[in-house]
């Protein structure tokens, strides 16, 4: 494995990386300055006052899974085990996306979005993995206790630039972080995984914002009797990123898209379920399976929403969605739709309005 980019201290930048200026990094395209911006009266409401749809009011359904289970799973298995964990198995190796099975998604254990349901399986149940891959160091998609029990267990942590060295600083042997720019790749067992682009932000506290790069990843068997190709986007808001993206690698037989936790407040960030469609033909998808929902409350929208949207848009532009139990198994070689599993949950009036919703939303 040859690694393109070795660490660095978080002290003494990345002044290589053309996504970095003055310590920290940045997007392709700047903010636009009269874009809306959360204000004190919205934070408020994300703390201490979110509307009570934005949760189940039951527990979830989730198909439970054992190590048994993993160690029988035949070639080209996906498991959703929620938000923007994915675990899939790859030229006979097992790799997951931004691993993160703590109780909440915050720096604080008794404070913070809860989880709605519990991993399908044990984090200690785990096989032994080829890699882990992450997107960026929120907590959300960054879970330090995750990664420490990880450690011992998996042979490469692929992570954009300043992510790795967070890695090292919790323990993990150096050897085993390879930290990537945009556009950079690595070759592991046939498969390359590629570092793409996203427009997102970083950050842990208060004074480390922009100190970590973000980055989506593309996954490629690259199997010349049977190609495989995976696009995981990490977060971000919509950009032509998406379709440069698509031109270098695309099409894709899978986008993995986030589709959750979107707010009219921070469109440069995260994306509508319009936009996740968008995004997933400008890549040049055939089947979605929207991500980044149904495992935390993060946003003021009801947590079915994400499903709902996307499939009413995906029923009306013809895209191929799956939308897997979580613990279900999905064949990456030939995809299915799956259950919609969440509307046992959800009163029908409520489903159909988003859905009229979604159909409404300007393009």
């Amino acid at each position: 494995m040859k690694t393109p980019s070795t660490p660095r201290s978080p002290t003494t930048g990345y002044a290589p990386s053309p996504q970095s200026a003055d310590g920290r990094f940045r997007n392709i395209h700047p903010r636009p300055a009269n874009a809306p911006r959360p204000g004190a009266g919205l934070m408020w409401t994300l703390l201490f006052n979110k509307p009570a749809d934005s949760q189940p009011r039951m527990p979830l359904p989730v198909q439970s899974l054992t190590r048994a289970m993993l160690d029988a799973a035949p070639e080209r298995s996906l498991y959703r085990l929620g938000h923007s964990t994915l675990l899939m198995k790859l030229r006979g190796g097992w790799w997951i996306t931004d691993p993160v099975f703590a109780e909440r998604a915050s720096p604080f254990s008794f404070m913070g979005p809860k989880r709605f349901h519990a991993p399908p399986i044990a984090l200690h149940e785990l096989p032994a993995l080829r890699g882990v891959v992450l997107s960026h160091d929120h907590y959300d998609h960054l879970d330090r206790a995750t990664i420490q029990a990880l450690a011992a267990r998996t042979d490469f942590f692929l992570s954009p630039l300043g992510v790795g060295d967070r890695l090292i600083a919790w323990g993990v042997p150096q050897a085993k972080v390879h930290q990537f720019d945009w556009w950079q790749d690595v070759q592991v067992d046939g498969l390359r995984l590629t570092a793409t682009p996203a427009q997102h932000f970083s950050g842990r506290g208060l004074r480390d914002g922009n100190r970590t790069l973000w980055s989506s990843w593309v996954i490629e068997d690259q199997d010349s009797a049977n190609a495989l190709r995976i696009f995981f986007s990490g977060d971000g808001g919509y950009f032509d990123g998406f379709a440069q993206i698509g031109r270098r690698f695309g099409p894709f037989d899978l986008t993995l898209m986030e589709t959750g936790a979107y707010d009219p407040h921070w469109p440069y960030v995260h994306m509508h379920p319009a936009q996740t469609v968008q995004a997933h033909r400008d890549l040049g998808g055939r089947w979605l399976l929207p991500i980044h929902n149904g495992t935390f409350n993060l946003a003021l929208h009801p947590w079915w929403d994400p499903f709902e949207r996307v499939l009413a848009l995906g029923a009306e532009q013809g895209i191929a969605i799956a939308t897997p139990m979580m613990g279900e198994r999905l064949d990456l070689s030939a995809p299915h739709a799956g259950e919609r599993w969440w509307r046992a949950l959800v009163p029908k009036a409520a489903r159909q309005g988003t859905a009229a919703a979604a159909q409404a939303q300007p393009r």
